[in-house]
């Protein structure tokens, strides 16, 4: 997998806990931001999405907002 991977997330966001260990269950590497102590990532996020919901997931090109594990695992190429 070449694509790199960002997540937009917060503390306390169980989707979001969800996503990083799906993450760490197929190895992916990725770039997480803490959008609730960082505001300009969480400006960043919002001029990506237009608006506030976490996760916010960027693989490649494509942007994702929420986490759905299947979506999520074809866009990575794994299973």
């Amino acid at each position: 997998m070449d694509k790199h991977v960002t997540i937009y997330s917060t503390p306390t966001c169980h989707f979001c806990q969800m996503a990083k260990e799906f993450f760490a269950e197929k190895n992916i590497q990725y770039t997480a931001y803490d959008v609730a102590s960082d505001a300009a990532k969480r400006q960043e996020m919002i001029q990506l999405t237009g608006q506030l919901g976490v996760p916010v997931i960027v693989v490649g090109d494509s942007i994702m907002v929420g986490f759905d594990r299947e979506k999520l695992a074809n866009k990575l190429g794994v299973k």
